[in-house]
């Protein structure tokens, strides 16, 4: 169902806040936490208690809807309910979700909260750590055998017409595969590995140095070809410390 917002109403007419109050209840991702017929009272409740999203009504006595909508928290979204449509262009500069205009019934009023809904989802997203679950090894075949390499220990393929050589680690002698680098490219994850070379793919976390258009790796250089020279130049400026 995704994330639930906590809410509040407020609106001056207590049939209308009744009315918003009514819908909140039957939609199952929002919590309604007060009502208000005040926005003077809606707004010390708010010095002490946080929520999501407000259904504000806009002209009110005292302290209208913009203008309460002014002071919210930053997180804090609105969608405005009022009787006057003249106000739909101030609602939507101060970011309001969405505009209401009375009388709306239940499908115009899910409509707007699915808008919350959904900026909420994409702000919990954008604020949650995405943990990256790279690919640890791969099987490949190798004299009528399935080998499992592990491609941390990898440092890089060499692709030669029809066949394969695999560098890795500690390994003075390369595994021989019978496939294509095009083919092997796919299966790799391109946060580990890149192609530099119609011939090479390299490991990134090995690469030990980089001079003008060549990589070091294990005392091998592997030439960045002008093909490739794009994608690897914004690797090395997306890694590399500005001083």
């Amino acid at each position: 169902m995704g994330v639930k917002l906590t809410c509040i109403v407020v609106d001056d007419e207590p049939m209308a806040a009744n009315l918003v109050e009514s819908y909140v209840e039957k939609t199952a991702f929002l919590e309604l936490k007060n009502k208000f017929n005040s926005a003077i009272d809606a707004l010390e409740f708010l010095n002490t208690q946080t929520v999501d999203l407000l259904f504000l009504d806009i002209q009110m006595p005292d302290l209208t809807g913009l203008e309460f909508s002014k002071m919210l928290p930053k997180n804090t979204r609105v969608i405005f309910t009022t009787a006057f449509d003249q106000y739909a262009l101030d609602g939507f500069k101060v970011e309001a979700i969405d505009y209401l205009l009375k009388p709306f019934d239940y499908a115009e009023f899910l409509m707007a909260a699915n808008k919350a809904r959904t900026w909420f989802e994409l702000l919990h997203h954008k604020n949650t750590p995405q943990i990256s679950k790279e690919k640890e090894f791969i099987f490949i075949k190798s004299e009528y055998k399935q080998l499992r390499i592990k491609l941390a220990d990898v440092l890089y393929f060499e692709g030669l017409k029809d066949y394969i050589k695999i560098w890795i680690k500690d390994n003075p002698k390369p595994i021989l595969t019978l496939m294509s680098l095009k083919s092997l490219q796919e299966e790799l994850p391109d946060t580990q590995f890149m192609r530099v070379h119609r011939s090479f793919i390299v490991s990134l976390k090995n690469i030990e140095e980089i001079e003008r258009s060549q990589i070091i790796i294990n005392k091998q250089r592997i030439t960045v070809s002008e093909q490739y020279k794009s994608n690897f130049l914004t690797f090395i400026n997306n890694n590399s410390l500005n001083l």
